[in-house]
């Protein structure tokens, strides 16, 4: 184990937000196969599961009633209605998770991030992903095969004013290569983690070693 390794670090909230078939799921997926520090934030839901959808993996699907409840209690960190269905981060394991040096990757809109950017600013790190252009974006949409052209045509006129928040985020990737993308994504990752406010350990390791 390196050095690196051992010196203790906070964790922080990493953040992923693009308009719907821009490539964040794809990207956060590749993600989570390519780094071992990287633990899913996975969000509760009053939409019903998909097919391929696993309950406590995807999505925890809880009823309206029981997440209003929860709002109640200040169980989530964030929540938001998108398309008449409740998502919301459950605050809990998210900040388990922070204090053991664990960072937590999200894949939500730019509302979600903005309140936790009001609560957490120095714990968050944004990245907001672009389409090449709007005409590849509808075709990733038409091509997924998962929407009807209603849906498809409501994601189109949604996606304009989620990517009008671009300039809201500490990084912008434009996803015209996956390859690229991940990558470019990775370093960002790394440099986050060098930061010396984020290495509790650091001060201590300097003084040890000039006392020497």
């Amino acid at each position: 184990m390196s050095i690196e390794q051992k010196l203790d670090r906070r964790g922080f909230m990493f953040v992923l937000s693009s308009p719907s078939g821009a490539g964040k799921t794809t990207i956060s997926r590749l993600l989570m196969q390519n780094d071992n520090n990287l633990v899913m934030s996975i969000s509760s839901t009053t939409r019903p599961p998909r097919d391929n959808e696993v309950h406590e993996k995807d999505y925890f699907f809880i009823s309206e009633k029981e997440f209003e409840e929860k709002i109640d209690r200040k169980f989530f960190y964030e929540y938001a209605e998108v398309f008449g269905n409740y998502y919301g981060t459950p605050r809990k394991k998210v900040e388990d998770s922070i204090s053991e040096g664990k960072d937590v990757l999200f894949d939500i809109d730019w509302q979600g991030t903005r309140r936790l950017t009001s609560k957490a600013r120095d714990d968050i790190v944004s990245v907001f992903i672009l389409p090449p252009s709007m005409d590849e974006l509808r075709r990733r949409l038409i091509t997924r095969g998962k929407d009807s052209s209603d849906v498809i045509e409501r994601r189109m006129a949604r996606a304009s004013d989620e990517i009008s928040h671009w300039n809201e985020y500490d990084y912008v990737i434009i996803n015209d290569n996956i390859d690229t993308s991940l990558l470019n994504i990775l370093y960002i990752l790394k440099a986050e983690r060098l930061k010396r406010t984020r290495q509790h350990s650091l001060s201590d390791f300097v003084n040890n070693m000039l006392s020497q």
